[in-house]
């Protein structure tokens, strides 16, 4: 990474109103206070991006970051931040949870949600920021995990926190390829911590039916690609009837081929969120997931997200309910 913001480089007397621009800049539209009768913020900001992640190292004195109501109205951001406090201590608030965090410990920002974030010593914070659409399902629980320190110690915390210290200590131009890839491991680990943190505390074992389930979802997850996958090889391949597959989605309001139709638009619109602006084409990216009809591929994608795939990826991944709302700010 390299240094984007030195404060010490700034006549003293404009320290803090170029250190909240940079700030703003660099991370999302933020209201930034600082200690009363501080004249002057000591800091530097690093940055650096890999594909559609921005990595981001700070080093400053004490602040207080807010991302207000009004500022998630006029400039909406679809996208999230992952904190690791490495030194300091700061106060964290978001979706009616708070917390401390303490050296070592992560925190989920989502930058399309307020928060306060306040550091109340000099401290160092490495962030990732990725958009949203890149988490795929996960996004939708992601508000659950918000407002609360992380410890790594265990779990896909402990994996998430020696790569954050790795990329923020990257120095060399990374290769575009080994960007992507870099990108999408952050990406699918993120998720995965959004998937284990939200599981429910102290449930027990699922009923039959429940587990079967369950074995369904990651079996048609793990076949997305194959274009032959179908309702009748899930049922061979689970060793259960083509009507009882059918009973065990009644409840859930889909069927099996609707869900597998889903889950593929999920992940092609993921994936277009991640390359916007880079190959591989739409189409193969439709064909690399299973789909074997363009028509039919735009047809399931507007069906789930309400614009064309095309649309999608210059919007940044963005459901059209909120481009049109930043279009109308």
């Amino acid at each position: 990474m390299r240094p984007v913001l030195m404060t010490a480089t700034v006549p003293e007397a404009d320290r803090n109103s170029v250190w909240e621009r940079g700030v703003r800049q660099w991370l999302a539209p933020l209201r930034v206070g600082f200690p009363p009768g501080s004249a002057s913020c000591h800091g530097t900001l690093w940055a650096g991006d890999l594909a559609y992640v921005r990595v981001l190292s700070v080093q400053a004195d004490p602040v207080r970051l807010g991302r207000t109501a009004s500022l998630t109205a006029s400039a909406p951001a679809a996208r999230l931040a992952l904190a690791l406090q490495v030194s300091g201590t700061a106060g964290l608030r978001q979706d009616g949870r708070g917390a401390v965090l303490q050296p070592g410990e992560l925190a989920l920002l989502d930058l399309r949600r307020p928060f306060f974030l306040e550091q109340h010593r000099r401290f160092r914070m490495h962030l990732v920021r990725v958009p949203c659409a890149a988490l795929g399902a996960a996004q939708g629980r992601v508000e659950r995990v918000t407002g609360r320190a992380l410890r790594t110690d265990g779990g896909i915390a402990a994996l998430l926190e020696p790569l954050l210290l790795g990329l923020a200590q990257q120095d060399a131009p990374t290769p575009a390829r080994v960007a992507d890839r870099l990108a999408g491991n952050v990406a699918d680990l993120l998720a995965s911590l959004v998937d284990e943190q939200t599981r429910e505390p102290g449930a027990g074992p699922a009923d039959a039916r429940r587990q079967l389930s369950a074995l369904v979802r990651r079996y048609i997850d793990a076949h997305l690609r194959d274009p032959e996958l179908s309702p009748a090889g899930i049922a061979d391949a689970h060793g259960i009837s083509l009507r009882y597959l059918h009973l065990l989605f009644e409840g859930e309001e889909t069927t099996v081929r609707r869900l597998i139709r889903r889950r593929r638009v999920e992940e092609c619109a993921r994936e277009l969120a991640r390359r916007q602006g880079v190959v591989p084409t739409i189409s193969a990216v439709a064909r690399g997931w299973g789909f074997r009809n363009a028509t039919h591929f735009s047809r399931s994608f507007r069906e789930v997200f309400g614009m064309s795939p095309r649309e999608w990826r210059a919007a940044g991944g963005q459901p059209a309910a909120l481009v049109a709302r930043s279009t109308d700010a």
